[in-house]
């Protein structure tokens, strides 16, 4: 009898988390690494935010706190889907949990049987299908392409539907593309969702406040409220809040999924930290101003690796309208030969060959499902980014 689960065999190690690691275990052996894997921002996050913390913790909220969260939070998040996303939620249609991970875990383990199928986008973020194929479900997958900026199709999704579908996942902006859905787009979307009422929409919204130029965002069942029923809106304090560390995701949907969702937590972790709850709190309800200055800051770095990358032998590199992130084709480069003699025949070996002759570290498109492509995350300082972008420049010139 095997001592570890079968689940193992269908799941496999988070590539963004690797490349991470691999260039921190380059570093630390002396080589002039640039890591472009990570997907946090560099910015700290803000002070009044860790005010609030260090006040929670003078004040003594150290204890448990309640599984779906505590109270203020969940009213704050109640108030931030009204005020930024015209929809209407009470505080016990909330959940809060520890990151986004666990929200959408504990959504598909709350509601995937084996052979129910939910139904992901490619390219994707690596940790979907791992996340449904632990909870017992089927990954199946709509494909998108670099013509129509990586965004999901009524057509393409259409055809991805099947009478086992459970659930669509969104993600907009996106994680690993930057891809984000215009009003227009979103409404072609639900069309089809409304022809399927037996579909559940789970919409990770987590970069909604990094949007670039004239983008307006929108989520699905603001757009489209007959779906209000059958959607959970996910989102977090990680990203636009800077707050990767302080693990606090949030979501909101029918009381009877969150009621499941807060049964499957409290026998897991319970509540998400005190402190961290309270910062959020803070976070939500305080002052909002340095958002614009950090997507300003974000939207020079997009417009610099976009052109840099562009300036690159056999790379075509799209502008993505959200996230930080650029997902860059090297279709042209497949068949060459690297400076270590090695043909590049995938985008893995790309990757891999790059960070060997030029100490860049980049994430794999075939990771999220889509290639030859590869993730570039732009969420550090211009003069490094600067560089990087140099030396990509000089490998793909140096490929025969």
């Amino acid at each position: 009898m095997a001592f570890l689960a079968d689940a193992l065999s269908r799941v496999k190690p988070s590539a963004t988390i690797a490349v991470s690691q691999k260039a921190r275990e380059l570093k630390n052996a002396g080589r002039d690494v640039i890591g472009l894997g990570a997907g946090e921002p560099d910015f700290d996050t803000p002070d009044n935010i860790k005010n609030a913390a260090i006040e929670a913790i003078r004040r003594g909220e150290t204890k448990y706190p309640p599984v779906s969260g505590i109270a203020p939070l969940r009213e704050a998040i109640a108030r931030k889907f009204k005020r930024e996303n015209n929809l209407d939620y009470k505080p016990e249609q909330t959940i809060v949990g520890t990151g986004g991970k666990q929200i959408l875990f504990n959504a598909f383990m709350a509601t995937l049987n084996p052979g129910d199928e939910v139904v992901i986008p490619r390219p994707y973020w690596v940790s979907y299908p791992e996340m449904v194929a632990l909870c017992g479900g089927t990954p199946t997958f709509a494909e998108t392409s670099i013509a129509n900026g990586f965004k999901l199709t009524a057509e393409a999704l259409e055809k991805a539907i099947t009478p086992k579908t459970k659930w669509l996942v969104m993600n907009s902006p996106s994680n690993p593309s930057g891809a984000a859905y215009a009003e227009a787009e979103l409404r072609a979307l639900a069309d089809v969702l409304l022809k399927h009422p037996h579909v559940w929409v789970l919409t990770d919204d987590m970069y909604e406040h990094l949007t670039y130029g004239d983008f307006v965002f929108r989520t699905i069942a603001e757009v489209e409220p007959n779906l209000y029923d059958r959607t959970l809106t996910m989102n977090g304090v990680s990203k636009a809040y800077a707050m990767t560390g302080w693990r606090i995701g949030y979501a909101a949907g029918p009381i009877q999924l969150i009621k499941a969702m807060d049964m499957i937590q409290g026998q897991q972790t319970s509540g998400a930290c005190s402190i961290a709850q309270w910062a959020s709190v803070e976070a939500l309800n305080g002052p909002q101003d340095f958002i614009a200055k950090n997507k300003a800051v974000f939207q020079g770095r997009r417009d610099l690796v976009v052109s840099m990358l562009n300036q690159a032998r056999g790379i075509t590199c799209p502008t993505p309208e959200g996230a930080f992130y650029v997902y860059p084709s090297c279709q042209e480069l497949i068949g060459k030969a690297a400076p270590s003699g090695k043909v590049i025949d995938t985008d893995e070996t790309f990757v891999s060959e790059l960070l060997e002759a030029e100490g860049v570290a980049v994430v794999h498109g075939s990771a999220f499902g889509l290639g030859p492509n590869f993730r570039i995350s732009y969420a550090t300082s211009d003069a490094l980014l600067e560089e990087a972008c140099t030396r990509i420049q000089r490998f793909t010139a140096s490929l025969s």
